[in-house]
């Protein structure tokens, strides 16, 4: 009877303890199971935050103010707008005062560009942060520079006279003509006038006299043209023949011809180039090739052919005796181009170094130094 009073009092006290027990299990493990409940993230509650959008950035404004070179507003000068990374554009206009704003401007770097007839344009580029009020530095449009390029020049008619007087200023030593040639490449076109000018110039030049008169004193002392016979009587009729062949060849060549058929008489100086290429033109452009009145080169039938003019109007006064017909008029035409094409290779080589020549003629009128 006792052994089942303790019995049951035994199995009473350990049904207590296990309680007890059991309740402080539960205590222990319920906080940690809800922490962990806590600390496991929810697929569906991420997605639902990730779903809602991010609050807009608060804008910003731009403004500034529009002046000219003299400070004074700029009323209509278009001001455009471009944020960085867009193709569209806004665009206002300054106000009386000059003033421009853009308002509910998007943070970000943007560019502005201000425009106004007749002053140059000008770009300004920044950034504005959220909610900032950017106040752009004063904007000066001024008048563009123009670049104006004067040609100090001659019009081409006084530009021919000035060039002509200075050509009949050429003299070899000083002293011997050397009208007709030009060291000015693209120099102007000789009128007629021009042209007999300078052929009277060099045909009735003192050194050109001179020159006719020693030619003479030669051939009579060589006794060339011998029916003219000796003496004074002699020595005048060889100089009036040398000198008609001289003014002839000069008129007809070098001012009758030219003046018809458009056709420049002077010598053009190449001075540059090689040895070969500058004989090869001295040659052919003093005899042959010649520049025309419109600045292209063309066969030269003023020399070639006032050459043979003036043998045929020797044949006039030369004793007959000295002129055979037709033969004498060619070998004397034929010997005169062969004369010209000598001049040319003298006049590239030669005579510039011995030709005074001013600064106008060593450099263009219309050309800077």
């Amino acid at each position: 009877m006792v052994f089942i009073q303790i019995s049951t009092t035994a199995r009473a006290q350990t049904a207590k303890a296990v309680t007890l027990l059991f309740v402080f299990l539960m205590f222990l493990i319920s906080p940690l199971a809800w922490c962990q409940q806590l600390d496991t993230p929810d697929s569906s509650g991420m997605d639902d935050f990730a779903s809602v959008p991010q609050l807009a950035r608060p804008a910003g404004s731009i403004s500034g103010k529009v002046v000219d070179q003299s400070g004074a507003n700029i009323v209509g000068a278009v001001v455009k707008l471009i944020h960085q990374g867009e193709s569209s554009e806004l665009e206002v206009t300054s106000g009386k005062d000059g003033q421009f704003v853009f308002s509910n401007v998007a943070p970000g770097d943007f560019r502005l560009t201000f425009s106004f007839p007749g002053l140059a344009s000008q770009e300004l580029s920044g950034s504005v942060r959220s909610g900032e009020n950017y106040v752009t530095p004063l904007i000066m449009l001024v008048i563009p520079t123009q670049v104006t390029e004067i040609h100090v020049g001659l019009p081409p008619e006084e530009l021919e006279t000035v060039q002509v007087k200075d050509q009949e200023k050429q003299r070899v030593f000083g002293i011997i003509p050397n009208f007709y040639v030009s060291y000015v490449p693209n120099a102007a076109a000789l009128t007629p006038k021009h042209k007999f000018e300078l052929a009277w110039k060099s045909a009735s030049d003192p050194v050109t006299l001179i020159g006719v008169g020693v030619l003479a004193g030669i051939d009579q002392a060589a006794d060339r043209w011998h029916t003219y016979g000796q003496g004074a009587q002699g020595y005048a009729k060889r100089y009036g023949a040398s000198y008609a062949n001289v003014f002839a060849a000069t008129f007809i060549g070098g001012a009758v011809l030219p003046s018809v058929l458009k056709q420049d008489p002077r010598y053009f100086y190449k001075g540059k180039g090689s040895k070969r290429s500058r004989i090869l033109y001295a040659l052919a452009t003093s005899s042959v090739i010649c520049k025309g009145d419109n600045g292209h080169w063309q066969p030269n039938y003023s020399n070639v052919l006032g050459s043979f003019a003036a043998s045929g109007i020797a044949t006039l006064y030369i004793p007959a005796n000295d002129r055979q017909g037709s033969s004498f008029v060619v070998s004397s035409a034929l010997i005169r181009i062969g004369e010209t094409s000598l001049a040319g290779v003298l006049q590239e080589f030669v005579f510039p170094k011995l030709t005074h020549r001013t600064r106008s003629q060593r450099t263009p009128l219309n050309q800077k130094p």
